[in-house]
């Protein structure tokens, strides 16, 4: 096969993951998406990649259904992730972490994807999705910030959505040629910087707009 050994090496490598189960693939897969936000371990687990090598996959046959199985599914599983990452935020998040001051599961690691929704507001949740370990905790964090259900799934579903499609269908164009498929495997980290950049861009520009007037309404 065309994908790098020295990329997908390791205990975790997504495309060992998915050949590995066999006629299980998706099941697999969509059950990797769900605990990475749903279980709280998603900082090691490979989110991303493991839905760009769903793609490549699905286009080799190795996962027998078809995109537009696939897709619903991943994205299905993506939002209840979040979804149950919530209600545990709502429920149980600041007793926890109060009680828990080091590693990952830590007062840090919540004040610094607290940190994210206080730039980018609701919509963090849909950005989240893009950046790893940010994404584990970002339904958490809103959560324990007691954010409004229907506001918080409205994001929810719209990000989870658009990872699982973009990072899916990513993997599946690509895979249609060899040389482009193998630059990809080799620098998807990049690949995902570009898109987290092209989601984030828009939003700054109007939280910065949003700044602005504030402060001309103050000055006023």
């Amino acid at each position: 096969m065309f994908l790098s050994t020295s990329f997908t090496s390791g205990v975790l490598d997504p495309q060992s993951i998915i050949s590995g189960a066999g006629p299980w693939g998706l099941i697999v897969v969509c059950g990797i998406v769900f605990a990475e936000t749903g279980l709280l371990i998603g900082f090691f687990l490979p989110g991303d990649t493991l839905l760009f090598f769903t793609g490549v996959l699905v286009l080799s046959g190795v996962i027998s259904q078809p995109l537009w199985v696939v897709i619903p599914a991943i994205a299905l599983a993506a939002v209840l992730g979040d979804q149950v990452g919530f209600f545990f935020g709502r429920k149980s998040g600041p007793r926890i972490f109060e009680r828990r001051d080091s590693g990952l599961f830590s007062i840090e690691s919540v004040t610094r994807t607290q940190g994210f929704f206080d730039r980018f507001g609701p919509a963090a949740v849909t950005v989240a999705r893009f950046v790893p370990v940010v994404r584990t905790f970002a339904p958490v964090a809103a959560g324990v910030g007691k954010m409004p259900r229907h506001l918080f799934a409205m994001f929810n579903i719209v990000g989870g959505a658009a990872w699982t499609l973009l990072l899916v269908l990513l993997g599946f164009g690509l895979a249609h040629i060899a040389g482009v498929a193998d630059f990809a495997a080799r620098y998807i980290d990049l690949v995902l910087i570009g898109i987290v950049v092209i989601s984030v861009v828009p939003i700054l520009s109007r939280a910065i707009a949003a700044r602005r007037k504030s402060t001309v309404d103050v000055a006023e």
